[in-house]
């Protein structure tokens, strides 16, 4: 009996190391369903995207307004620019482009 209960403990340990990798898995999976669902973002966004990826971080939604809120964004109802798709939100706080561009395809796919 003793041996069963050793064999439960190291599955019970093999599982409670996995769960990490399950865990990234999952986000890699949710980013990929995302990225299918909505689209490329590069698509949408247009040359704001490469913008943001030379854009000086930590940004706040005011600072993004005011250096890129002319460009054009692609959205459900046409198109419209980044301080239009912005406007409705709080001046917060990104720490990458990444950041952005999720809150971007958030507001957009309401």
């Amino acid at each position: 009996m003793a041996d069963d209960n050793q064999s439960q403990d190291g599955e019970m340990d093999d599982e409670e190391r996995r769960q990490p990798e399950r865990e990234v898995e999952e986000g890699r999976n949710r980013a990929t369903e995302d990225q299918q669902k909505h689209g490329d973002p590069s698509e949408q966004l247009g040359d704001l995207d490469d913008a943001l990826e030379t854009h000086d971080y930590p940004t706040t939604t005011d600072e993004l307004v005011e250096a890129y809120g002319d460009y054009e964004i692609q959205t459900q109802s046409g198109e419209k620019s980044l301080e239009e798709v912005l406007s409705l939100t709080k001046n917060q706080t990104y720490d990458s482009a990444d950041d952005v561009r999720s809150r971007i395809l958030g507001l957009i796919h309401r």
